[in-house]
């Protein structure tokens, strides 16, 4: 029997702009921790005992409906590492209605204010990350991003095993 597992939940991007983040994790992330494709993590740590509730709200925040508005606004330092800042009004009111539904289930880091990104370097020296910013800085533009819909995912200590996949009209 396989044991129970913590959930994740993701947003997932559109194919565009899931290659464009997943090119520069192959080029800027340590290569030996590189084991996920891109993306944009909305809870860290959900009990599996809510799994089946959890697909229901998930689908019922995409069944039918449009993709939400998002654009990549800037850069984040992460220390030994770099990130895209990820805005969207409509993902952030999804994520809202989900921890208000599961608050007394939060762990600590997810009941702390989220800050959307997309981690594209990670666990490198500060010095890299630092020189990876500035690199990026030079020719930043904000731009729309592609949110092509919502995930849940098993973490079983290496990659993650897929739970749930919930696109966007």
């Amino acid at each position: 029997m396989i044991e129970p597992a913590p959930i994740i939940v993701t947003a997932l991007f559109g194919k565009t702009d899931a290659a464009v983040f997943d090119g520069l994790r192959q080029r800027h992330f340590p290569p030996e921790r590189n084991h996920l494709a891109a993306h944009l993590t909305m809870f860290h740590h959900l009990p599996p005992s809510i799994s089946a509730e959890l697909k229901q709200r998930l689908s019922a925040a995409t069944r039918g409906v449009a993709p939400p508005d998002a654009r990549i606004a800037g850069l984040m330092s992460l220390g030994g590492g770099v990130a895209f800042r990820i805005e969207s009004a409509s993902l952030e009111d999804i994520r809202e209605s989900l921890a208000d539904a599961f608050a007394p289930l939060l762990t600590p880091q997810d009941r702390a204010g989220w800050r959307p990104h997309v981690t594209i370097q990670n666990k490198v020296s500060s010095t890299e990350a630092k020189a990876l910013l500035a690199a990026l800085e030079t020719d930043f533009r904000p731009r729309s991003v592609v949110i092509a819909g919502l995930a849940s995912w098993y973490y079983r200590g290496g990659p993650w095993e897929p739970l749930s996949r919930h696109m966007f009209a």
